[in-house]
Order: C-alpha cells, then sequence, then structure tokens
C-alpha cells in the first residue's frame, strides 16, 4: 500500500505553485465532465468531483503539522471508560434499545491481497460462512429474538458494489432490512503533476479510488439514509470495518449511550483496545486543545515516533468501532463543521506510475463532536482479518460460532490469542494458504507460531508454546499428521517422524 504522511511543505507540490494548482485541477475535471451528457448522471459526478476539489484544496492548506507535539495534554478523568463498568440492559429494555440503532459496516474493500477476486466481505472466513453472511446472521438474531427492526446499511465502493448487490438478493427471506450506499469516486493524482491521471469518466478503473472511511459522513447524507433514519427515530449508528468479526452489535454500550439524559449523552464514542506489541502503529487518543482526539502515527513529527509506539505511553489503540449520534452528524455537515485531517497515501500502480489519493479516516471527526469518549473494550471485540495469518487463527479451535458472534474457547488457558506469523511467498493468498493444510491445527495452548517457506501440515497436528517453522529456499518441509510441536524449532529439509 505503500507509507502513508502527510505532505508538510510546499516544495512538495513539484512545479505547482497554491496559486495554479487549483485551477489546473478544475480545468481537468472539467473536461472529465465534458462528454457527460444525461442530466442525472451528470449531477451525480459534479457533486463527486465538487468534494474532491474540496478535499484537494485542504490538501494544497497542509503547510505543516496537524498538531504541536507538546501542546499534547493529559487525557482527562472520564474521557476513556473502562468496558467492565457498563450495565447489561434487562430484556425488557434490549427491544427499546435497538430500536434506536442502525448498523453500518464499511465494506468498500477488495480481497486482492489475499489473492481473491471482488469484495472481501464474500471471502468465506468460517464454516463457508463469509464475513457478509456472518454480520447478517449476528443481526438477525438479535431481531428475531428481540422483537426488533435494526437495519444493516453497507458502504459499497464503486469496486464492490455490483458483486455484494447480487449477493444480498440471497437475504431477502431474513429477518433484516438491508440498505446500501455508494462512498465517493474520486480521481489518483499522478505524484509529479498533481493532475488526474483518469482520461476520462469511464476510464480504467485503476484511475480512481474511494476516499477512505472518512468518506461516510458526507456518502451517508447524499444517499438520504441519514435523513430516513432520523425520521424513524433512529439515534445511533454502529460503524465498523467488516472485516473486524469482533465487532458485533453491543448491548452494554447501546445501554450506556442511551441511559444517559440527553444533553449529556456522548455524540461520538470510539472503541479502544489495550495495545499489545502487534499495535504499536495503531491511533490513539489524545487530549489535544481541550478535545477529546484520534491522533494517527501519520500526524505523528519523526523524532516522536518512538514515544507514540510506546505500550507504556500510549497504552490503547483504535479499533475503528465507533457509535456516532445521527443527529450530530446531520448538523454538522449542515454547518460544515466535519473537518478531517488529509491522509496522502502513495501507491505505485501496475504500470509503473507513481500516484497519490487523498483520503479520510472516520475517527478523526471525533474531535468536532460533543462529549466525544472512548470505552476501553476487551480485546475481543477487536478480530480483524487482514491476511491468512489472522484467517488462521479464526478458523482455529481457538473460537466457536455461536449466532454470527466468534466466542474465544474456555478452555484456552491464556487471555490472548497467539502471535501467528506466515511467510507471504508460500501463504498470503488463501489458496496456497488452504492447501497447505489437511487440517487447521489444534491452537489451544499455542503462544507464538512462525512458519516461513515450503511447509505444510498434516491432520491433526498439535502446537503448544512457542513453534518455529522455516524451510529455506529450496528445502521443504512436511509436518506429519498427528504430530504435537511444543516449543520447537524446525528447520532444514525434513518431516518430522515421531510425535
Amino acid at each position: 500500500m505503500g507509507h502513508r504522511r502527510k505532505i508538510s511543505s510546499t516544495s512538495e507540490f513539484r512545479e505547482l505553485t497554491k496559486k495554479d494548482a487549483p485551477a489546473q485541477l478544475a480545468n481537468e475535471l472539467d473536461k472529465l465532465l465534458a462528454p457527460v451528457s444525461c442530466p442525472q448522471q451528470r449531477q451525480i459526478l459534479e457533486s463527486e468531483l465538487f468534494g474532491f476539489k474540496r478535499l484537494f484544496a485542504k490538501f494544497l492548506e497542509g503547510t505543516g503539522p496537524s498538531l504541536l507535539w507538546e501542546k499534547i495534554e493529559p487525557l482527562l478523568p472520564g474521557a476513556i471508560v473502562n468496558y467492565d463498568t457498563l450495565e447489561t440492559p434487562t430484556a425488557l429494555e434490549i427491544r427499546e434499545l435497538l430500536s434506536k440503532l442502525v448498523v453500518v459496516k464499511l465494506n468498500g474493500g477488495l480481497g486482492t491481497s489475499m489473492g481473491c477476486i471482488g469484495p472481501k466481505s464474500l471471502i468465506p472466513v468460517r464454516n463457508e460462512l463469509t464475513f457478509l453472511d456472518l454480520t447478517v446472521q449476528n443481526i438477525e438474531q438479535l431481531n428475531k429474538e428481540y422483537g426488533a427492526d435494526v437495519p444493516l446499511v453497507l458502504m459499497n465502493s464503486f469496486n464492490t458494489d455490483e458483486d455484494t448487490q447480487k449477493v444480498s438478493r440471497k437475504y431477502r427471506g431474513f429477518k433484516i432490512k438491508i440498505y446500501t450506499f455508494l462512498q465517493s469516486r474520486f480521481p489518483r493524482l499522478n505524484r509529479e503533476t498533481l493532475l488526474p491521471i483518469a482520461s476520462s469518466i469511464d476510464s480504467d478503473p485503476e484511475d480512481w479510488y474511494p476516499p477512505g472511511h472518512g468518506d461516510f459522513y458526507e456518502s451517508f447524507s447524499k444517499s438520504g439514509l441519514l435523513d430516513d433514519f432520523i425520521a424513524q427515530g433512529k439515534e445511533y449508528v454502529f460503524v465498523s470495518n467488516i472485516d473486524n468479526l469482533g465487532a458485533t452489535v453491543d448491548l452494554n454500550i447501546l445501554k450506556s449511550l442511551l441511559d444517559q439524559n440527553r444533553a449529556n449523552r456522548p455524540t461520538f464514542v470510539m472503541e479502544v483496545t489495550d495495545k499489545t506489541q502487534a499495535d504499536v502503529k495503531g491511533g490513539t487518543l489524545i487530549q489535544y486543545e481541550s478535545k477529546l482526539r484520534l491522533l494517527e502515527i501519520a500526524q505523528v513529527p519523526k523524532e516522536h515516533v518512538d514515544e507514540f509506539k510506546s505500550v507504556k505511553k500510549f497504552k490503547i489503540f483504535n479499533t475503528n468501532n465507533l457509535w456516532v449520534s445521527l443527529k450530530s452528524i446531520g448538523d454538522l455537515l449542515k454547518s460544515d463543521r466535519l473537518n478531517m485531517e488529509i491522509i496522502v497515501n502513495p501507491k505505485t500502480l501496475d504500470n509503473g506510475l507513481n500516484v497519490i489519493q487523498l483520503e479520510t479516516a472516520a475517527g478523526a471527526a471525533m474531535k468536532e463532536f460533543e462529549n466525544a469518549i472512548g470505552i476501553n473494550v476487551p480485546r475481543s471485540r477487536f478480530l480483524p482479518v487482514k491476511k491468512t495469518q489472522d484467517l488462521l487463527l479464526i478458523m482455529s479451535n481457538l473460537y466457536s460460532l455461536h449466532q454470527g458472534c466468534l466466542i474465544m474457547n474456555p478452555a484456552r488457558p491464556f487471555p490472548s490469542v497467539p502471535l501467528v506469523k506466515l511467510g507471504d511467498a508460500h501463504f498470503a493468498k488463501i489458496r496456497d494458504f488452504l492447501s497447505r493444510f489437511a487440517s487447521i491445527p489444534d491452537m489451544l495452548e499455542l503462544n507464538h507460531l512462525t512458519v516461513s517457506g515450503d511447509v505444510t501440515f498434516g491432520r491433526g497436528v498439535k502446537l503448544q508454546g512457542t513453534v518455529i517453522i522455516i524451510a529455506n529456499h529450496g528445502d521443504r518441509i512436511d509436518i506429519p499428521a498427528g504430530s504435537v510441536l511444543e516449543n520447537k524449532i524446525v528447520s532444514g529439509n525434513l518431516r518430522i517422524l515421531d510425535h
């Protein structure tokens, strides 16, 4: 993906000046629009490109760091609430609580990083059920059990919309209403000229990109769904990534929001969880200029990056599970007060062209909301599947599946999941990954697993403690069926014969 950073000086704008860049960009965007004759299509495209021009103008204004490190203040008491202090609602309360909720899943990503074609949400992850299947199952169960009507809303990108719409038809008989809306489609910019690489509105999809989940607020509002849900009496939206299998509807959090006096209710809640060595780059919460806000690594001056990564100083990180007041979203958009830092995401396309994408993150809007808080949730609410090594954990006996929720096996003797590292060359693509396991190993007592090279696992393998298996280039290691590996380092070119 490339390193994300904030452009911090006008010298990085190459030959363009602040004065010339907006005019040149506007001219190029007008050329893209010129052939579009359908009034309705033109109106939609003009609206999207207007949003992009605003983002570009903010990008040009980025002449310094978005915050000063020395101005970071200690978190105020109560800024982060411990999940264990939340009350569990009674069965009588739950239906009323659920009547105020909308669930949005961010569904713009493709499964290409794991070697799959199409939306990531359609990859099978457990018992042949996909991310989307599990999401639907979880919400439908709530609706059935409590006589509720919680809607599921999918924010699709132009990359995922068509396939998602086709698959969604299979849920028509379910007790769940599914809505979709499209996030914006913005043009990628040539890194040298800062001009769009697209030659027309219908050019190669590679010329375009969905601009990050910070686009949620604007696109949700433009779709009409925000106003519709407010009119229905809905009050909060729970937003999360569809590939986070821990991000199910949490009734304790919902009760904590709706129980409070309306004037004192948090209008924005970010779920955070304790940082481990695997999460040192994750965004954290800070107090700055008397407001609670998200601090991302891209905003940190180079000389303070090690401090930012410290588990001792910054103990929690953002899960990107957000609970946001619908009315507050509408009010901030109407008054044009929803301000998020620009993320500059450099990429190199398959043809070798260097481009940038201008993006925003949904959590960065936190500072604009009244009474914003963090809730320190159990690690079980953060189970993202970004790579096949995450999938290995999800598919193993570490978890059982109940009504769309993954539940940690009570027989696991440790509170955290193992750290797993699988080599990219042989395990990165799902098809290759699956071909290397006759069955998923028993991992209940595993602490750490590293596998690199041409390695296969027979049926019924048990892994315990720290296991490191390295097959050097040209070598192969086959772990036989029924093997028990406890605190083992295996290398070379061999097959384990005893167990």
